[in-house]
């Protein structure tokens, strides 16, 4: 094949995996100015460089659905923890947290502090934060959400009662202020104190800007354990009541007593599909991990303490052998550790083979940077899909699981340009061996990299080759509508 220019960078010699689900094909990729050039075989082309990817999978970047990476891009911009596993992509303000619009005085409350201990610059509009991605790119790209919490924080004096009207008119104009500015959408956190006391009107009155756009309504449900049918119902009448993409955040069922409801929630979900644009997203884990709770149906689950403000020397142990140690109940415990994060091991591994096996379940981290031991997921998840869930139980196959981490998430959130292997398309290109590809990050060692990814390439330069960064920060913010900015 000849070509009129020299290309940047070609990718040869590997099977190319497109994020279509169309079957694996040999082909060389051509690289110039960002994106993807040309498809073929390019043995006769010119290039500046090449990457040999002989006996290797090369497929699209992975897209991270569901990430809290939100101050991290801009703290740890070398975002090791997703390009070490191939992630071009993060998906950020989910759970209905972003960190901005914030203002200098304002207070985060959990699980805000998730996402930043409070001591970061911080951004009183959203367009102000994009700014500064844009400013200060990190190694990944950044689709960003607003969160519904954030918003209530910024504009309530008191988050225990429902919004009054004023109040709601507040935070629809932030609302429009962030879609204009790029957002692709907004996320709830019902389930978390600082909204759960919004009734479902709130969400659909401030959320109206969403109607007609194109952005997506993403909701961490307000119940995911016996409440969670009447969650998705909850879910469902606001998309439909805003004519916009509702999008299930890590769905899971929780508690012993809701263990195997999979095999009701997702003939629920299959047919709201019929009738409604909703998507879902999931982790490969059946542990989930978030601010310490001091909810006693929550307490009574096998759980490991992540990260203690008052006693970081108890991150790794259990909150029971905390408790016995300091001969208090496990509810004193959990009180005498906040401000803290935790891993709660309440979900059945069946549960989440079904709602990965689900055919549009997209894949998501859900991973939280932050603490010394965090979740494995913020290391693994995506490894984790392609070796054990794929290549080992063969729960789908490989095919159809790189599109649930590329083309199928690109679909869902309107990232144009991205999610596939195409021409025209940025260039965000993932090298990995699919017989050794494997999460190593574990419960108790849970800060390592993967085995396998080869090599990562974000909007066509080479940042991750052989287990070590190459030190690019190549990464766009990718706006609504558009495919960068």
């Amino acid at each position: 094949m000849q070509i009129n220019s020299e290309l940047d960078l070609i990718v040869h010699g590997g099977m190319l995996i497109d994020g279509s689900r169309a079957p694996r094909m040999r082909a060389d990729i051509g690289i110039r100015s960002g994106r993807i050039a040309v498809i073929g075989n390019l043995a006769d082309c010119k290039a500046a460089a090449r990457l040999d990817a002989s006996g290797k999978i090369v497929a699209p970047g992975f897209i991270d659905s569901h990430a809290h990476d939100d101050q991290a891009v801009l703290a740890q911009p070398d975002m090791t923890a997703k390009i070490s596993q191939g992630v071009t992509t993060v998906v950020t303000g989910n759970c209905g947290i972003s960190i901005a619009p914030f203002r200098d005085n304002t207070p985060l409350p959990a699980p805000l502090n998730l996402l930043d201990a409070g001591d970061s610059e911080r951004y009183a509009t959203f367009g102000g934060y994009l700014a500064a991605l844009r400013s200060a790119p990190s190694a990944v790209n950044v689709a960003a959400m607003v969160g519904h919490s954030t918003l209530r924080v910024l504009t309530m004096d008191t988050l225990d009662r429902p919004a009054r009207d004023f109040e709601i008119a507040a935070m629809r104009e932030l609302l429009e202020e962030a879609l204009a500015a790029g957002a692709i959408g907004i996320s709830t956190g019902t389930y978390y104190p600082p909204a759960a006391h919004a009734p479902t009107q709130e969400i659909i009155d401030v959320c109206r800007p969403l109607t007609g756009t194109g952005a997506v309504y993403a909701t961490h449900m307000r119940d995911e354990a016996d409440r969670s049918m009447e969650s998705l119902e909850e879910s469902f009448l606001i998309g439909r009541e805003l004519g916009c993409p509702v999008i299930i955040s890590h769905h899971k069922l929780l508690r012993a007593s809701n263990h195997g409801k999979s095999a009701v929630t997702l003939p629920r979900i299959r047919k709201a599909m019929r009738c409604q644009c909703v998507a879902l997203d999931c982790y490969p884990y059946n542990a989930s991990s978030t601010m310490l709770h001091r909810d006693p149906a929550r307490l009574r689950e096998r759980i490991v303490i992540s990260s203690s403000e008052p006693h970081p020397e108890q991150a790794g142990r259990e909150l029971g052998e905390i408790a016995a140690g300091w001969c208090v109940t496990r509810e004193e415990a959990a009180a005498r550790l906040q401000p803290a994060n935790a891993i709660y091991f309440g979900m059945d591994e069946g549960d989440v083979r079904a709602i990965l096996a689900f055919d549009e379940t997209m894949i998501g981290s859900d991973g939280l940077s932050v603490g010394a031991r965090p979740h494995p997921r913020l290391w693994g998840t995506f490894p984790r899909i392609l070796g054990h869930y794929s290549r080992d139980l063969r729960l789908f196959d490989l095919e159809t699981a790189v599109w649930k981490m590329t083309g199928l998430t690109a679909r869902n959130f309107g990232l144009s340009g991205r999610g596939t292997l195409t021409v025209g398309n940025h260039a965000d290109v993932v090298v990995f061996d699919p017989a050794t590809i494997r999460d190593i990050a574990s419960y108790e060692k849970p800060i390592q990299p993967a085995e396998g990814i080869e090599a990562v390439i974000v909007n066509g330069v080479l940042t991750w080759r052989d287990g070590r960064h190459a030190g690019a920060r190549a990464g766009q913010v990718i706006t609504r509508g558009m495919s960068a900015s």
